[in-house]
Protein backbone atom coordinates (compact mmCIF):
# COMPACT_ATOMS: atom_id res chain seq x y z
CA UNK A 1 0.00 0.00 0.00
CA UNK A 2 1.27 3.37 -1.11
CA UNK A 3 2.88 5.80 1.21
CA UNK A 4 0.63 9.19 2.52
CA UNK A 5 3.38 11.19 3.07
CA UNK A 6 7.19 11.85 2.92
CA UNK A 7 8.85 13.51 5.61
CA UNK A 8 12.06 14.82 4.06
CA UNK A 9 14.92 16.79 5.81
CA UNK A 10 17.63 18.50 3.72
CA UNK A 11 20.38 19.26 5.79
CA UNK A 12 24.03 20.35 5.85
CA UNK A 13 27.18 20.23 8.20
CA UNK A 14 24.90 20.04 11.28
CA UNK A 15 25.34 16.37 12.48
CA UNK A 16 23.93 17.29 16.13
CA UNK A 17 21.04 19.07 14.64
CA UNK A 18 19.91 16.58 12.84
CA UNK A 19 20.32 14.01 15.91
CA UNK A 20 18.35 16.04 17.41
CA UNK A 21 15.22 16.24 14.65
CA UNK A 22 15.60 12.99 13.95
CA UNK A 23 15.26 12.19 17.67
CA UNK A 24 11.97 13.91 17.61
CA UNK A 25 10.85 12.74 14.37
CA UNK A 26 11.32 8.91 16.52
CA UNK A 27 8.87 9.92 19.19
CA UNK A 28 6.60 11.78 17.19
CA UNK A 29 6.26 9.41 14.49
CA UNK A 30 4.77 6.76 16.48
CA UNK A 31 1.29 4.96 15.45
CA UNK A 32 1.80 6.33 11.60
CA UNK A 33 4.72 4.45 10.80
CA UNK A 34 2.45 3.05 7.92
CA UNK A 35 1.79 6.15 6.52
CA UNK A 36 5.34 7.73 6.49
CA UNK A 37 8.67 7.57 5.03
CA UNK A 38 11.56 9.33 5.86
CA UNK A 39 13.89 11.28 3.59
CA UNK A 40 17.33 12.95 4.54
CA UNK A 41 19.30 14.92 1.91
CA UNK A 42 22.88 15.51 2.73
CA UNK A 43 24.32 18.29 1.22
CA UNK A 44 28.05 17.09 0.50
CA UNK A 45 28.70 17.51 4.40
CA UNK A 46 32.00 16.91 6.03
CA UNK A 47 30.79 16.44 9.49
CA UNK A 48 29.73 12.89 10.78
CA UNK A 49 26.09 13.48 9.41
CA UNK A 50 26.67 10.12 7.40
CA UNK A 51 27.27 8.15 10.81
CA UNK A 52 24.18 10.32 12.29
CA UNK A 53 22.15 8.97 9.60
CA UNK A 54 23.37 5.36 9.71
CA UNK A 55 21.99 5.31 13.22
CA UNK A 56 18.98 6.55 12.84
CA UNK A 57 18.17 3.83 9.64
CA UNK A 58 18.93 1.31 12.27
CA UNK A 59 16.86 2.76 14.99
CA UNK A 60 13.46 3.43 12.64
CA UNK A 61 14.17 0.51 10.77
CA UNK A 62 10.32 -1.02 10.53
CA UNK A 63 10.03 2.67 9.08
CA UNK A 64 11.03 3.22 5.89
CA UNK A 65 14.17 5.46 5.57
CA UNK A 66 15.79 6.68 2.54
CA UNK A 67 18.88 8.61 2.29
CA UNK A 68 20.67 10.43 0.00
CA UNK A 69 24.34 12.21 -0.38
CA UNK A 70 25.08 14.95 -2.96
CA UNK A 71 28.43 14.34 -4.85
CA UNK A 72 29.21 17.76 -4.00
CA UNK A 73 27.39 21.04 -1.92
CA UNK A 74 23.96 21.51 -4.48
CA UNK A 75 23.20 24.80 -2.53
CA UNK A 76 20.20 25.37 0.18
CA UNK A 77 17.38 25.63 -2.22
CA UNK A 78 18.45 22.85 -4.73
CA UNK A 79 18.97 20.61 -2.12
CA UNK A 80 15.33 21.08 -0.94
CA UNK A 81 14.33 20.42 -4.70
CA UNK A 82 15.90 17.30 -4.52
CA UNK A 83 13.44 16.31 -1.54
CA UNK A 84 10.30 17.68 -3.33
CA UNK A 85 11.48 15.92 -6.66
CA UNK A 86 12.15 12.63 -5.63
CA UNK A 87 9.43 11.57 -3.10
CA UNK A 88 6.33 8.60 -4.50
CA UNK A 89 4.51 9.58 -1.79
CA UNK A 90 1.18 11.67 -2.27
CA UNK A 91 2.14 14.30 -0.35
CA UNK A 92 5.91 15.88 1.05
CA UNK A 93 6.52 17.75 4.38
CA UNK A 94 10.02 19.14 4.09
CA UNK A 95 11.33 19.81 7.51
CA UNK A 96 14.76 21.77 8.86
CA UNK A 97 16.59 20.13 10.50
CA UNK A 98 16.82 22.75 13.26
CA UNK A 99 13.15 23.85 13.63
CA UNK A 100 11.47 23.11 17.02
CA UNK A 101 8.17 21.30 16.15
CA UNK A 102 5.75 19.97 18.01
CA UNK A 103 4.72 16.12 18.80
CA UNK A 104 0.88 16.52 17.92
CA UNK A 105 1.76 18.26 14.27
CA UNK A 106 1.96 14.88 12.91
CA UNK A 107 -1.22 13.42 14.05
CA UNK A 108 -2.95 16.68 13.13
CA UNK A 109 -1.50 16.92 9.80
CA UNK A 110 -1.89 12.84 9.01
CA UNK A 111 -5.44 13.03 10.08
CA UNK A 112 -6.38 16.19 7.90
CA UNK A 113 -4.39 14.51 4.84
CA UNK A 114 -6.75 11.73 5.11
CA UNK A 115 -9.93 13.29 5.63
CA UNK A 116 -9.28 15.94 2.45
CA UNK A 117 -8.66 13.86 -0.51
CA UNK A 118 -8.68 16.65 -2.78
CA UNK A 119 -5.74 19.05 -0.39
CA UNK A 120 -3.25 20.28 -1.97
CA UNK A 121 -1.68 22.47 0.41
CA UNK A 122 -1.44 22.57 4.64
CA UNK A 123 0.04 25.53 6.25
CA UNK A 124 0.81 24.69 9.69
CA UNK A 125 0.40 28.33 11.46
CA UNK A 126 4.00 28.79 13.58
CA UNK A 127 5.10 31.48 16.06
CA UNK A 128 8.56 32.93 15.62
CA UNK A 129 11.49 33.95 17.62
CA UNK A 130 14.41 36.19 17.36
CA UNK A 131 17.60 33.78 18.09
CA UNK A 132 19.33 36.34 19.37
CA UNK A 133 17.42 38.01 22.54
CA UNK A 134 14.92 35.09 22.93
CA UNK A 135 11.89 37.71 22.17
CA UNK A 136 8.62 36.67 19.99
CA UNK A 137 8.75 38.23 16.41
CA UNK A 138 5.94 38.88 14.47
CA UNK A 139 5.22 40.18 11.29
CA UNK A 140 4.83 44.23 11.11
CA UNK A 141 1.58 43.26 9.57
CA UNK A 142 0.09 41.00 12.08
CA UNK A 143 -0.83 41.73 15.37
CA UNK A 144 0.74 38.51 17.70
CA UNK A 145 2.89 35.92 17.54
CA UNK A 146 0.64 34.03 14.70
CA UNK A 147 2.68 34.27 11.31
CA UNK A 148 -1.06 33.07 9.79
CA UNK A 149 -3.39 35.81 10.64
CA UNK A 150 -6.32 33.60 9.07
CA UNK A 151 -7.38 29.74 9.17
CA UNK A 152 -9.17 27.99 7.03
CA UNK A 153 -9.25 24.54 9.00
CA UNK A 154 -12.23 22.92 6.90
CA UNK A 155 -10.12 23.01 3.50
CA UNK A 156 -13.67 24.75 1.92
CA UNK A 157 -12.34 28.11 1.13
CA UNK A 158 -11.62 30.27 -1.66
CA UNK A 159 -8.02 28.67 -2.06
CA UNK A 160 -6.51 30.86 -4.32
CA UNK A 161 -7.54 34.37 -1.88
CA UNK A 162 -6.19 32.36 0.80
CA UNK A 163 -3.21 32.36 -0.89
CA UNK A 164 -3.45 35.88 -1.79
CA UNK A 165 -4.37 36.87 1.43
CA UNK A 166 -0.89 34.94 3.27
CA UNK A 167 1.42 36.05 0.42
CA UNK A 168 0.09 39.85 0.76
CA UNK A 169 0.70 39.70 4.42
CA UNK A 170 4.08 37.65 5.38
CA UNK A 171 6.18 36.28 2.09
CA UNK A 172 8.53 35.13 4.84
CA UNK A 173 5.40 32.73 6.27
CA UNK A 174 4.89 31.28 2.63
CA UNK A 175 8.33 30.57 2.40
CA UNK A 176 8.97 28.92 5.87
CA UNK A 177 9.88 25.28 4.36
CA UNK A 178 8.60 23.42 8.30
CA UNK A 179 5.52 24.95 7.83
CA UNK A 180 4.20 23.86 4.84
CA UNK A 181 3.16 20.45 3.26
CA UNK A 182 2.49 20.20 -0.25
CA UNK A 183 0.65 17.83 -2.38
CA UNK A 184 3.86 15.87 -4.47
CA UNK A 185 2.27 15.81 -7.52
CA UNK A 186 1.79 19.57 -7.74
CA UNK A 187 4.98 20.55 -6.61
CA UNK A 188 6.71 18.69 -9.34
CA UNK A 189 4.51 19.84 -12.18
CA UNK A 190 5.40 22.92 -10.66
CA UNK A 191 8.65 22.77 -10.94
CA UNK A 192 8.46 21.38 -14.76
CA UNK A 193 7.11 24.58 -15.74
CA UNK A 194 9.46 26.70 -13.75
CA UNK A 195 12.45 24.74 -14.11
CA UNK A 196 14.89 27.70 -12.68
CA UNK A 197 13.18 27.51 -9.84
CA UNK A 198 16.21 26.16 -8.08
CA UNK A 199 17.95 29.28 -8.72
CA UNK A 200 15.53 31.25 -7.09
CA UNK A 201 15.41 31.89 -3.37
CA UNK A 202 11.72 32.41 -3.06
CA UNK A 203 10.70 29.99 -5.49
CA UNK A 204 8.45 28.29 -2.51
CA UNK A 205 6.02 31.08 -2.46
CA UNK A 206 5.46 29.78 -6.26
CA UNK A 207 5.17 26.37 -5.53
CA UNK A 208 2.64 27.32 -2.42
CA UNK A 209 0.53 29.57 -4.95
CA UNK A 210 0.92 26.89 -7.68
CA UNK A 211 -0.59 24.38 -5.71
CA UNK A 212 -3.18 26.60 -4.04
CA UNK A 213 -4.49 27.47 -7.67
CA UNK A 214 -4.43 23.52 -7.89
CA UNK A 215 -6.70 21.68 -4.71
CA UNK A 216 -8.02 23.23 -1.58
CA UNK A 217 -6.15 25.11 1.17
CA UNK A 218 -5.73 23.91 4.90
CA UNK A 219 -4.66 27.12 7.79
CA UNK A 220 -4.21 26.13 10.86
CA UNK A 221 -5.51 28.13 13.54
CA UNK A 222 -3.08 26.66 16.11
CA UNK A 223 0.35 27.13 15.90
CA UNK A 224 2.05 23.71 15.81
CA UNK A 225 5.75 24.77 15.70
CA UNK A 226 8.33 27.65 15.58
CA UNK A 227 10.53 29.85 13.57
CA UNK A 228 13.84 31.03 14.78
CA UNK A 229 14.44 34.22 13.02
CA UNK A 230 17.90 35.87 12.14
CA UNK A 231 19.80 32.63 11.47
CA UNK A 232 18.77 32.41 7.26
CA UNK A 233 21.70 32.53 4.77
CA UNK A 234 20.00 35.46 2.90
CA UNK A 235 19.65 37.46 6.40
CA UNK A 236 23.47 37.52 6.60
CA UNK A 237 24.61 37.96 3.34
CA UNK A 238 23.65 41.24 1.89
CA UNK A 239 23.93 39.91 -1.46
CA UNK A 240 21.69 37.49 -1.04
CA UNK A 241 19.07 39.81 0.25
CA UNK A 242 19.36 41.77 -2.77
CA UNK A 243 18.79 38.89 -5.12
CA UNK A 244 15.72 38.00 -2.78
CA UNK A 245 14.47 41.32 -2.20
CA UNK A 246 15.23 43.10 -5.60
CA UNK A 247 14.90 40.26 -8.01
CA UNK A 248 13.75 36.85 -6.53
CA UNK A 249 10.34 38.08 -5.41
CA UNK A 250 9.08 40.03 -8.26
CA UNK A 251 10.28 36.52 -10.35
CA UNK A 252 7.46 34.99 -8.44
CA UNK A 253 5.24 37.52 -8.63
CA UNK A 254 5.43 37.42 -12.18
CA UNK A 255 5.12 33.36 -12.30
CA UNK A 256 2.09 33.51 -9.91
CA UNK A 257 0.39 35.46 -12.87
CA UNK A 258 1.34 33.46 -15.53
CA UNK A 259 0.07 30.46 -13.97
CA UNK A 260 -3.60 31.86 -12.70
CA UNK A 261 -3.17 34.79 -10.59
CA UNK A 262 -4.97 37.83 -11.81
CA UNK A 263 -3.29 40.44 -13.28
CA UNK A 264 -4.41 43.10 -11.06
CA UNK A 265 -3.03 40.84 -7.62
CA UNK A 266 0.69 40.55 -9.11
CA UNK A 267 0.73 44.63 -10.05
CA UNK A 268 -0.42 45.15 -6.25
CA UNK A 269 1.93 42.67 -4.94
CA UNK A 270 4.97 44.19 -7.18
CA UNK A 271 4.03 47.28 -6.03
CA UNK A 272 4.21 46.33 -2.49
CA UNK A 273 7.46 44.62 -2.65
CA UNK A 274 8.58 48.34 -4.17
CA UNK A 275 7.44 49.98 -1.31
CA UNK A 276 9.14 47.17 1.53
CA UNK A 277 12.59 47.01 -0.21
CA UNK A 278 15.44 47.69 2.34
CA UNK A 279 17.51 50.56 0.31
CA UNK A 280 20.18 49.89 2.74
CA UNK A 281 20.97 46.17 1.29
CA UNK A 282 20.82 48.14 -2.41
CA UNK A 283 23.71 50.91 -1.26
CA UNK A 284 25.85 48.10 0.62
CA UNK A 285 25.33 46.07 -2.13
CA UNK A 286 26.44 48.54 -4.44
CA UNK A 287 29.49 49.44 -2.42
CA UNK A 288 30.80 46.02 -2.39
CA UNK A 289 29.52 45.10 -6.18
CA UNK A 290 28.15 48.33 -7.76
CA UNK A 291 27.80 46.41 -11.70
CA UNK A 292 26.38 43.63 -10.16
CA UNK A 293 24.06 46.03 -8.32
CA UNK A 294 23.00 48.12 -11.09
CA UNK A 295 21.87 45.43 -12.91
CA UNK A 296 19.87 43.89 -10.85
CA UNK A 297 18.14 47.26 -9.45
CA UNK A 298 17.42 48.58 -13.22
CA UNK A 299 15.22 45.64 -13.96
CA UNK A 300 13.54 46.07 -10.86
CA UNK A 301 12.22 49.80 -11.04
CA UNK A 302 11.61 49.37 -15.13
CA UNK A 303 9.05 46.95 -12.98
CA UNK A 304 7.50 49.13 -10.70
CA UNK A 305 7.09 52.04 -12.80
CA UNK A 306 5.11 49.60 -15.22
CA UNK A 307 3.22 47.86 -12.44
CA UNK A 308 2.24 51.95 -11.09
CA UNK A 309 1.42 53.05 -14.36
CA UNK A 310 -0.90 49.89 -14.93
CA UNK A 311 -2.61 50.42 -11.78
CA UNK A 312 -3.12 53.90 -12.44
CA UNK A 313 -4.68 53.64 -16.36
CA UNK A 314 -6.79 50.83 -14.30
CA UNK A 315 -8.12 53.27 -12.21
CA UNK A 316 -8.82 56.33 -14.74
CA UNK A 317 -10.82 53.37 -16.78
CA UNK A 318 -12.47 52.32 -13.69
CA UNK A 319 -13.39 56.14 -13.38
CA UNK A 320 -14.48 56.50 -16.50
CA UNK A 321 -16.63 53.58 -16.52
CA UNK A 322 -18.64 54.88 -13.29
CA UNK A 323 -18.93 58.13 -15.05
CA UNK A 324 -20.06 56.97 -18.03
CA UNK A 325 -22.72 54.55 -15.94
CA UNK A 326 -24.22 57.70 -13.90
CA UNK A 327 -24.49 59.95 -16.73
CA UNK A 328 -26.37 57.56 -18.86
CA UNK A 329 -28.87 56.87 -15.70
CA UNK A 330 -29.05 60.69 -16.00
CA UNK A 331 -30.06 60.49 -19.10
CA UNK A 332 -32.32 57.84 -18.78
CA UNK A 333 -34.36 59.18 -16.11
CA UNK A 334 -37.52 60.88 -16.55
CA UNK A 335 -38.83 62.98 -13.98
Amino acid sequence: MPKLLTIAIPTYNRAELLDKQLAWLAQAIKGFEEDCEILVSDNCSTDNTQQVIQKWQKILSPITFKSNKNSHNLGVVKNIMYCLNSVTTKYVWTIGDDDPIQDRAISYVISKLRQHEDLSLLFLNFSGRNQVTGEPVHPPTIIGNRWFDIDNEDGNGDSKAIFEHCFSKSVGAVIFLTATIYRADLVKRALQIWRDAENNWISLAYLAGYCAANGNVIVTKETYLECVVGVSYWQKEPKSALLMQYKHIPEVILKLQENGYSKQFCRRMLLQNGKEVNWKVFLGALRRWPMSAIKTVIPFLALISLSAFDVMVSKDLKLAESNEISSQEMRSYKP
